[in-house]
């Protein structure tokens, strides 16, 4: 099976930078995979479950926010934050997803409800990718 090189930018680093045989990508219309001579285009990323396939085996990473460029089989991801499972602080996800239920749940004016529903999706993301 012919590879497909993905990379994956943060701001300070590279954290991917590799082959695979097919991944799957969070997009803000939803979930959708990438194989070897996809089509090109570029679009934004939600907060999600990067999966990077290769043989039988797969990795799984929690994303959040950015876009994708896929072109001549090389896959470009710069995102605001990428994570392995093990390098999850469930403790603070947890206090974090606590934190903007309660938020979402306020009625006081001054409540920013879509940077507590951010909040809310990276926290779920976050615990759920370590719930398997």
């Amino acid at each position: 099976m012919s590879k497909i090189h993905i990379k994956v930018i943060q701001p300070t680093q590279i954290r991917i930078d590799k082959e695979c045989d097919h991944l799957i990508i969070p997009g803000v219309a939803g979930d959708f995979g990438i194989s070897f001579d996809h089509t090109p285009f570029i679009t934004k990323i939600r907060t999600g479950v990067l999966q990077l396939f290769q043989n039988e085996y797969f990795e799984e990473y929690a994303i959040h926010d950015g876009f994708v460029t896929v072109e001549n089989n090389v896959v470009t991801i710069v995102c605001d934050t990428i994570e392995k499972k093990d390098e999850i602080d469930i403790t603070r996800a947890n206090a974090s997803r606590e934190r903007a239920e309660k938020r979402l749940k306020s009625s006081e004016e001054n409540i920013n409800f879509r940077r507590a529903e951010s909040s809310l999706k990276k926290a779920l993301v976050r615990l759920g990718l370590n719930s398997e």
